[in-house]
């Protein structure tokens, strides 16, 4: 894999490979699993301690060939009995039926071995089945040690074996290294089980797809696509409306309620489910998330995240974890939402940031408004009551509540408490300063305009004293508009009874 990770970590729609197979041999209800762990044995045994701490890792200390493996195995096991499965670790598509029936079949005749088959079109770099005349298995040999007419076979091992525990360990203890790679074979066990007249047996598979294994992450790609059509075609027929399977990727672990729509570039993974009815994408991930029934997530990014019914979310918003948003509520357009409650019915429509909050029922969050969460050393709460509003371009600095009902005015910074159904206001008055733009930016086309525009004025309304609407006297200078603007202010002009928060 030219890789840090070792092979069977590698990551396929929620499970690694080994998790995949490891998730296939449960159905077998085995007395014991035994993992072979070999290179990166520090971390498969990590990761087995989280997927399933009831395999046991035994150590392959120096890789001496598949068979060397299975003794290593069975010396970790040396009172197992009966029958004995072995699965090569890089076969993720392989289905808990298919093991099943392979069991069954070697049971049914009492046979010492019996080994999985596939028929494949292309078997080159595969072990393959050697029949004898009557068709009954003669031996598997290993693509390095096959004779130009063994090369044309195209049944192949597909490296799920059933053996007889007794038998097999008899047939362990002959195995020679006289092969090309100079290993113990595992397959040289069915060529000394017929050398010594025990009945073998070979179970082909249905489907020779899930027999497949990777060497690179060129074939892992394959496998990637092969489970990926599998897991769309399971859910299509379940129920599922998927618009487009060929960028509609859905991790094994995840579910999804019949009559939902997936549209394109979709990607559901890890625990996330989808109840009936809901609409994902298009352009939409979603990482261990929760979407409500009904709910509608557009072209977003959501983790660990609740939507409720109804709900919707995006385009373009981001939900991280513990954002929960309720049932009906909205989070719309490059909002940004992280450890917060959104109640139900509330809107937080456009460009905004709401970190550790809670957003009452039906309350409204005007655009650009900041949930000013973090002091630099901790994270404080913001609480907006039922049916609050907020205007647009505010800082709600926590820790802060604005009560039910309350309203903020446009453009505020909010540091203090705004009790229920009143108006919280901080923003400064307005200062318009006369002929600004004419006086320091002369020559400019705003300053062109600027005089245009005066000059129509001029012309269709003037003043009572002839000169131009909306310029006090002694506008021609500069110092005389700038002190009439400031008397103004003198003479009682308050702002705060007139700042309404706009929508």
């Amino acid at each position: 894999m030219k890789s840090a990770l070792p092979k069977m970590l590698h990551p396929l729609l929620g499970r690694t490979l080994l998790g995949h197979v490891l998730a296939a041999a449960r159905s077998l209800d085995a007395e014991r699993t035994v993992v072979v762990v070999g290179h990166g044995a520090d971390q498969v045994r990590a990761h087995l301690a989280e997927i399933a701490p009831e395999a046991v890792p035994v150590l392959q200390a120096e890789q001496r060939g598949t068979g060397h493996a299975v003794r290593v195995a069975l010396e970790a096991a040396p009172d197992a009995s009966g029958t004995v499965v072995v699965i090569n670790g890089d076969v993720p598509l392989l289905r808990p039926e298919t093991l099943d029936e392979l069991v069954g079949a070697h049971e049914d005749a009492g046979s010492a071995a019996t080994v999985l088959a596939a028929e494949v079109d292309q078997p080159a770099g595969l072990g393959r089945i050697v029949r004898d005349g009557a068709g009954r298995l003669e031996r598997i040999v290993e693509e390095r040690d096959a004779s130009p007419a063994q090369r044309a076979i195209r049944e192949i091992n597909a490296g799920s074996y059933v053996f007889d525990a007794a038998r097999l360990r008899t047939a362990l203890s002959k195995l020679s290294t006289d092969n090309e790679q100079g290993e113990e074979y595992l397959t040289d066990v069915f060529e000394l089980l017929v050398g010594a007249g025990e009945p073998v047996g070979v179970h082909v598979a249905r489907d020779a797809t899930e027999t497949r294994g990777c060497n690179d992450r060129y074939e892992l790609a394959g496998l990637r696509q092969a489970l990926r059509d599998r897991v769309n075609e399971a859910w299509m027929r379940s129920g599922v409306t998927i618009l487009d399977p060929a960028t509609t990727w859905i991790d094994v672990t995840v579910s999804v309620g019949r009559d939902a729509v997936l549209d394109q570039n979709t990607q559901l993974r890890g625990t996330t489910e989808v109840a009936e009815g809901a609409t994902v994408g298009p352009d939409v991930t979603l990482v261990d998330t929760v979407v409500g029934a009904g709910a509608t997530v557009l072209r977003s990014h959501v983790v660990s995240a609740r939507l409720g019914p109804g709900a919707s979310v995006g385009p373009y918003a981001y939900l991280r974890p513990e954002a929960n948003v309720g049932e009906g509520a909205k989070v719309g357009t490059f909002v940004e939402v992280k450890k917060s409650e959104i109640g139900p019915g509330a809107k937080v429509p456009h460009l905004s940031y709401v970190g550790d909050a809670t957003i009452g029922a039906r309350a409204n969050i005007g655009a650009a408004t900041i949930f000013v969460n973090y002091d630099g050393v901790a994270k404080h709460h913001t609480t907006v009551g039922e049916a609050a509003f907020i205007g647009c371009d505010t800082s709600l600095i926590a820790p802060v509540e604005v009560g039910p009902g309350a309203y903020v005015a446009a453009g505020s910074a909010i540091d203090k408490d705004v009790p229920a159904g009143a108006l919280g206001v901080t923003r400064a008055p307005q200062r318009n300063i006369e002929g600004w733009v004419t006086r320091r930016r002369a020559g400019t086309r705003s300053a062109a305009a600027a005089e245009r525009a005066l000059a129509e004025s001029a012309g269709r309304r003037p003043g009572a004293d002839g000169a131009p609407a909306g310029r006090g006297p002694g506008a021609e200078d500069g110092s005389s508009g700038e002190q009439a603007h400031e008397d103004a202010q003198a003479g009682g002009r308050q702002a705060d009874a007139r700042d309404t928060p706009t929508e």
